[in-house]
């Protein structure tokens, strides 16, 4: 269960890493000089190595090593950054992805991971050879035979580490607990199983440091381990292992001279009563570190000083000054067998550098999430029905209890739902991969901008709005934006720009993509459109209208059919999605200039304020966000069959909801029509009675009602009895389609 439990957690971050790996290398593309970005890369492989190897997933940790080595030579100067070594770069990315999501890579195609690292073998010893020759000779010893690659065969062979470590030698590893350090906590068989993977070991504890048994703390650590090992590995793969550790540990790591006798080795010096080791001056660093820019994640350390004070502690060796400007590490120090290496292994450190409030935050399972949400939805159902219970027996206390309750859980309900809510940059960020690679397939030159990543809305809603933005960018860069040649004829940069942004809006979240292409024809849309028998000649429509018509089933203005769009699919999936989400979507363009798209969506898909009616004995809701007035209807001003409402001097069409859903029972004389705002449109809905604002819980419903057009979902009265919600975005589509 706990080694489960452990891979799972090495999943989530694997899957963190890879995203956060993508959008380095995407920074890295647009400033390949810049040594501090080449450093995350690395940083994020390593990781994903180092851990991977630890859980298990042997097929990962191997092909993330081979591509590790490659962004190594970049960090040493060795390799300059280029698009072909982006390009491998992005594939391998990729290929780990599919490996995680096929639960561990044993199964994915390795025929592809051996023809990435051909690639990757090509572009590091091509540039090898235009630097110096024992460079080359470096190179080339340091990759394998492409044949060897052809099968897939060098994939679990790690020819590279053989052919630079290929004489085994003696290190001596020291470990050493920290004094917070609780014995159950301390995972030493497995650190020392990992040991016995690089080679053979001889393990030694240090008892030096136990007390007295009347003095002795069975909560607390006092041994120390040390080790000697005959690997061909170097001093860094034997680090890996406890730089993924979860506890602190001091780790000593020297060569060991083959006249010194392990039997006769000393303890650690100046072991304190809690078992620490001190500091000793000896303890100097005899080679560079990984990730020397990265001090929060791996530095030599001395231990707190004690409390009282008695005990000074001698200054620790620190690390060489290094430039990190530079690409070009410095050149290690003499190795000498009495000046071991120490570092200090801190707890928690998988991922790359995490900011300084990480320990604020916890992961969370979505379900969880969601159940939370579930429970209050029905906690606001209760307090209803207390609520009215309150009012149906006129209990001054009830009423005073009701109204604390119905305090507490809008409180409630706010805090749950704000726990739901994730920064929209989370998604953005996904994006600018897609923009990238869909350019370069179409010889086009694009900038993708992003602004209000920090806006926050409802994950459930953020899901469901991927694949709306992937299809409006797609639409955008192969219809909107010119080729660099246009552009420079029309008097643009060569370099298109599309903006991406989003923004809170009261109620709603505003997303907005827009681009300085070359806007849309709304007269080449009409040409369209009667063409296909969705527009009478002589029909006039607004600009807004005109545009609209792009998301019809079908309709495309693309003369030629290309991989990307053409066919007429997407908009109108767009359409239904937002529609689904209970949003709006409107387009705003002019020839030569540019497009934007703007989509304004609900906070959350979970609870809403809406506007309850009546008709008969049947309730509706109305969402409140697309609500605008109320106004009356007298059954004398209706017009004969027009339905149709002149409202200061405009012309407002409405549907009789007790017509739509066939209600028994007479109208009354004076109605009310609900006037509700979408795209720039008015429409009324016409009812017998409004009964006021009231907080909705939505209910989704079964199968059996998925196509009844005008309802989206129900919600549970006070009363215990159901109200329908409408689907207002559906109604006036169809008021607007019989009113054409």
């Amino acid at each position: 269960m706990s080694d489960d439990i452990s891979r799972q957690i090495f999943k989530e971050e694997a899957f963190e890493l890879l995203a956060e790996l993508e959008t380095t290398l995407l920074e890295l593309e647009e400033n390949p000089e810049a040594v501090n970005i080449v450093n995350r890369v690395f940083r994020a492989l390593h990781t994903i190595k180092g851990s991977g190897a630890m859980f298990g997933f042997d097929a990962i940790s191997d092909f993330t090593h081979e591509v590790e080595s490659v962004f190594d030579m970049v960090r040493n100067g060795d390799l300059r950054v280029d698009h072909a070594l982006l390009n491998q770069a992005f594939a391998a990315r990729d290929h780990l992805l599919r490996m995680m999501e096929e639960g561990g890579g044993e199964e994915v195609d390795k025929e592809e991971a051996a023809t990435i690292l051909v690639e990757l073998r090509r572009i590091a010893a091509g540039e090898a050879e235009s630097v110096a020759s024992e460079c080359s000779t470096e190179v080339e010893e340091s990759w394998p035979d492409e044949a060897d690659w052809a099968d897939g065969s060098g994939m679990d062979s790690e020819p590279e580490k053989e052919a630079l470590s290929p004489e085994k030698r003696l290190l001596l590893v020291r470990i050493v607990p920290g004094r917070e350090v609780a014995a159950r906590n301390l995972p030493i068989e497995f650190l020392l199983d990992e040991l016995t993977k690089l080679g053979t070991c001889e393990v030694r504890a240090n008892e030096t440091s136990l007390p007295a048994l009347e003095q002795l703390d069975p909560e607390k650590m006092y041994l120390s381990w040390d080790i000697l090992l005959e690997t061909d590995r170097d001093e860094s793969d034997v680090l890996d292992i406890f730089f993924f550790s979860d506890v602190p540990l001091d780790v000593e790591i020297r060569p060991w001279g083959k006249g010194e006798d392990f039997s006769l080795l000393a303890p650690p010096e100046d072991v304190g009563e809690e078992g620490n080791c001190k500091p000793r001056e000896q303890l100097q660093s005899y080679t560079e570190m990984p990730f020397e820019d990265s001090a929060e994640l791996l530095q030599l350390s001395a231990p707190e000083p004690e409390q009282d004070g008695e005990i000074a502690s001698e200054p620790v060796a620190s690390l060489p000054q290094t430039d990190r400007d530079s690409p070009v590490r410095p050149e290690p120090g003499p190795i000498e067998q009495a000046k071991p290496t120490q570092h200090a292994v801190a707890p928690d450190v998988i991922g790359p550098s995490r900011g300084p409030d990480s320990g604020s935050s916890i992961r969370v399972a979505a379900d969880k999430l969601d159940s939370l949400v579930d429970l209050v939805g029905e906690l606001v159902i209760v307090q209803a029905q207390i609520s009215q219970l309150a009012i149906d027996q006129d209990d001054k206390e009830l009423k005073r209890l009701s109204e604390d309750l119905e305090r507490l859980s809008d409180e409630l309900r706010d805090s749950a739902l704000g726990v739901r809510m994730l920064p929209i940059g989370t998604t953005f960020s996904k994006f600018r991969r897609l923009v990238r690679d869909l350019a370069s397939e179409l010889g086009k030159e694009i900038e993708l901008t992003t602004s209000g990543a920090d806006t926050e809305l409802d994950k459930t809603v953020m899901e469901r709005l991927t694949d709306p933005l992937v299809h409006l960018l797609r639409n955008s860069i192969d219809h909107g934006v010119e080729l660099p040649e246009e552009r420079l004829k029309e008097g643009k940069p060569r370099q298109a720009t599309i903006m991406l942004s989003a923004e809170h809006s009261g109620g709603e979240v505003l997303i907005r993509i827009t681009d300085d292409g070359r806007g849309m024809s709304t007269e080449a849309i009409r040409q369209k459109a009667v063409e296909r028998g969705l527009l009478l000649p002589e029909a006039e429509l607004s600009q807004s209208e005109l545009l609209n018509m792009i998301f019809e089933p079908g309709f495309s203005t693309a003369k030629q059919i290309t991989s990307v769009s053409g066919r007429g699919v997407g908009m109108d999936v767009v359409k239904r999605a937002i529609d689904s989400l209970r949003g709006r979507i409107v387009i705003d363009s002019e020839q030569g200039k540019g497009t934007g798209i703007t989509i304004r969506l609900p906070l959350t898909l979970a609870i809403i304020d809406g506007l309850q009616t009546r008709v008969g004995n049947e309730d509706y809701v109305v969402p409140l966000s697309l609500v605008e007035e109320c106004v009356e209807l007298r059954v004398e001003d209706e017009a004969d069959n027009q339905r149709i409402l002149y409202l200061r001097g405009e012309i407002v069409p409405y549907l009789q909801l007790r017509d739509w859903f066939d209600i028994p029972g007479e109208r009354p004389l004076i109605e009310q029509v609900v006037i509700v705002g979408l795209e720039g449109r008015r429409v009324g809905i016409v009812v017998d009675k409004v009964i006021g604002e009231h907080q909705t819980v939505i209910k989704s419903l079964s199968k059996v009602y998925k196509d009844v057009v005008g309802i989206s979902g129900a919600t549970i009265k006070g009363d215990g009895s159901i109200a329908l919600i409408l689907d207002v975005p559906g109604l006036m589509r169809r008021v607007m389609a019989d009113t054409a």
